[in-house]
C-alpha cells in the first residue's frame, strides 16, 4: 500500500476534485437534454391532440380576448367577420424553405367588434430591394375563416421594422399600432378563407415536423462523458504508479510480462507494413 502513498499528494486531491466537479458538470448537462427532449414530446403531444381535430368558434376556445394557455395551440378555430386591409403588418426575417421573406398579418375586425389577428401565409422578399415585389390582397367583405391558434412572440431587444412592418409577432404590439378591442392571448395561422381572395394566397404555414431530436442520444453521451473524467484519472495514477515503482522487482516482472504480451500479438498489415518500410532504409 505505501507504493500508492503518492496518491495521497495534494496534486492528486486536485485531479479528484476536477474529475467530480467535471462529472457533475456532465450530469447536469444531461439532464439539461432529458428537459429538452420533454419539451420536445410536450410539443409533439399539442401537433397530435389538436392539428387535425375539428374546428371550433373562436370563442368557444378563446372566452375572452386574453385568453389562451399552452394546450391550446394548433387548436383549429373559425371565424367570421370582415378584414381591415388597411392595418395589414409584415413580419420581417421569416425564412421558408430556405429562402428570406416575410408572414402577411390581417386583422379580421370580427362581428361582435373584437379583432382577431390571422397570420395569412408567407411571401418572399423582392427581387430587387428588402421588402416584397407583391403582396396578394385579402378579400373583401364578410369571409368566414379557418385558422390554428398560436401563443404570440416576445418583443426583440434592440430589433426594428419600416413601417408597415414589425420584427415579431407581438400582439400587445401590434394592438398599439391597429387599436380596438384585439386579441392578444393568441393569433391564428390560416388554414381556409371563404370566400377566397381573387389573387393566391400567401405561401400556407406547413404542418410541424414530430421528431424529438438526439437529445436522448446527448444526454446518455454526457452522462458516458461523466464516466470518462474518473476514467482518466484511474489511467493518469495507474501511469505514475508505474514510474515511480518501475525499479521495483514485482513492478519489473509485470512490466515484462506485459511486453511478451505485447509482442505475443500478431502484426496488423500497418505494422507489416512499416517494418517492411524501416527494413528497406536499411
Amino acid at each position: 500500500m505505501r507504493r500508492w502513498r503518492f496518491a495521497l499528494g495534494r496534486r492528486w486531491f486536485g485531479y479528484l476534485a476536477f474529475a467530480v466537479a467535471f462529472a457533475v458538470a456532465c450530469v447536469l448537462l444531461s439532464q439539461w437534454q432529458f428537459s429538452r427532449r420533454d419539451e420536445a414530446l410536450a410539443e409533439i403531444a399539442k401537433v397530435e391532440q389538436n392539428y387535425d381535430s375539428v374546428a371550433r368558434p373562436l370563442e368557444d376556445v378563446l372566452a375572452t380576448t386574453d385568453a389562451f394557455e399552452e394546450s391550446q395551440e394548433w387548436t383549429p378555430v373559425t371565424m367570421s367577420g370582415t378584414y381591415l386591409v388597411d392595418e395589414q403588418i409584415l413580419v420581417r426575417n421569416r425564412p421558408y424553405g430556405g429562402r428570406p421573406g416575410f408572414e402577411v398579418l390581417t386583422p379580421l375586425e370580427l362581428e361582435n367588434g373584437t379583432v382577431f389577428v390571422v397570420d395569412r401565409g408567407w411571401i418572399p422578399t423582392g427581387s430587387a430591394q428588402d421588402s416584397p415585389d407583391f403582396v396578394p390582397a385579402a378579400p373583401t367583405g364578410q369571409v368566414t375563416v379557418e385558422a390554428r391558434l398560436k401563443p404570440g412572440e416576445t418583443n426583440l431587444r434592440g430589433r426594428t421594422a419600416p413601417a408597415g412592418q414589425i420584427p415579431t409577432i407581438n400582439l400587445p404590439t401590434i394592438a398599439e399600432l391597429v387599436g380596438g378591442d384585439i386579441y392578444t392571448g393568441a393569433y391564428g395561422q390560416m388554414v381556409t378563407e371563404s370566400p377566397a381572395a381573387a389573387d393566391a394566397r400567401p405561401a400556407a404555414a406547413v404542418k410541424p415536423e414530430e421528431d424529438e431530436g438526439p437529445h436522448l442520444s446527448y444526454a446518455f453521451q454526457w452522462i458516458i462523458f461523466a464516466f470518462f473524467g474518473f476514467f482518466g484519472l484511474g489511467y493518469a495514477l495507474r501511469t505514475e504508479y508505474r514510474l515511480i515503482n518501475a525499479d521495483d522487482p514485482e513492478e519489473r516482472q509485470r512490466a515484462l510480462q506485459r511486453q511478451r504480451k505485447a509482442a505475443a500479438k500478431p502484426l496488423s498489415d500497418n505494422d507489416i507494413e512499416d517494418a517492411l518500410v524501416e527494413a528497406a532504409r536499411r
